[in-house]
C-alpha cells in the first residue's frame, strides 16, 4: 500500500465531514482558532468563497474574500485544518463559475452576488 495513503488514514479526522457543503459564491463564516503566545482565541472570518481547490479531502483548500475598510482581504483555509472550529453557510450564492476571480476587480453594488432562492414543495 502507498505510504501517503497510510499517513492520510492515520491523520484522518471526522471533523471535516461535519462541515456543511458549500461552493464558490456562497457567503460563509469560518471560525478559526488563533494562538497568541500561550493564549488561544476564536476569530470569525466572514466572506464570499472565491474558489475551492484540491480533489481529495487532505489537499482541499478554499479561499474566502471579504472587504474590510475598503480593502479586499483574502484568506486561504485548508479544509482539514485542526484550527477551523466551525464553518457556517450564511447565504447560498447564484454563480455560473467555479472560480469567481472577477470579484477582485469589482466594488460596490457590482460586487454583489445574487442569492439562490429555494422553492418549497407543497405537501398535498
Amino acid at each position: 500500500m502507498d505510504l501517503i495513503k497510510i499517513a492520510e488514514q492515520a491523520f484522518e479526522s471526522g471533523k471535516a465531514a461535519s462541515f456543511p457543503d458549500f461552493k464558490a459564491g456562497d457567503t460563509v463564516t469560518v471560525t478559526y482558532r488563533i494562538k497568541e503566545g500561550d493564549k488561544e482565541r476564536l476569530q470569525k472570518f466572514r466572506g464570499v468563497v472565491i474558489q475551492i481547490k484540491g480533489m481529495d479531502a487532505f489537499t482541499r483548500t478554499f479561499t474566502v474574500r471579504k472587504v474590510s475598510g475598503g480593502i479586499g482581504v483574502e484568506r486561504i483555509f485548508p479544509y482539514q485544518s485542526p484550527f477551523i472550529d466551525s464553518i457556517e453557510v450564511n447565504k447560498v450564492g447564484k454563480v455560473r463559475r467555479a472560480r469567481i476571480y472577477y470579484l477582485r476587480d469589482l466594488s460596490g453594488k457590482k460586487a454583489r452576488i445574487k442569492e439562490k432562492k429555494f422553492v418549497k414543495a407543497s405537501a398535498e
